[in-house]
C-alpha cells in the first residue's frame, strides 16, 4: 500500500494545485463581489474547496486579497487545513 501511495504523490500534488486555484479564484471572486455589494460566493463553498485540497490557495488569497481574515475560523482554519496538506503530500513523496 505505501508504495502505492508514494507511486501516486505526483497526482495527489496535481490535485491539490487544481483545487487551491479554484479556492483562490472563489476567493478573488467573492472579494470581488463583496465590494459591489452582489451576491456573494457562500463560506460553505470556500470551505468545501479547502477541505477538499485547496487550503493553501485559500489561504495566500486571504493574504493577496485581504480578505476574510477577520474571521478566526478562516484566518486559523485555512493554514491549519494548507500545514496538513502540505505534510501529506511530503509524507506521500517519502514513502
Amino acid at each position: 500500500m505505501r508504495a502505492f501511495l508514494a507511486d501516486h504523490w505526483a497526482v495527489a500534488a496535481l490535485w491539490l494545485c487544481f483545487t487551491s486555484a479554484i479556492d483562490f479564484a472563489l476567493m478573488g471572486v467573492d472579494k470581488w463581489k463583496a465590494r459591489r455589494d452582489a451576491w456573494r460566493i457562500p463560506e460553505s463553498t470556500l470551505w468545501l474547496f479547502a477541505l477538499l485540497g485547496g487550503a493553501l490557495g485559500g489561504t495566500l488569497a486571504m493574504q493577496v486579497f485581504r480578505h476574510k481574515t477577520r474571521h478566526w475560523y478562516f484566518r486559523f482554519g485555512f493554514p491549519l487545513l494548507a500545514a496538513l496538506d502540505v505534510g501529506l503530500l511530503i509524507w506521500l513523496a517519502l514513502g
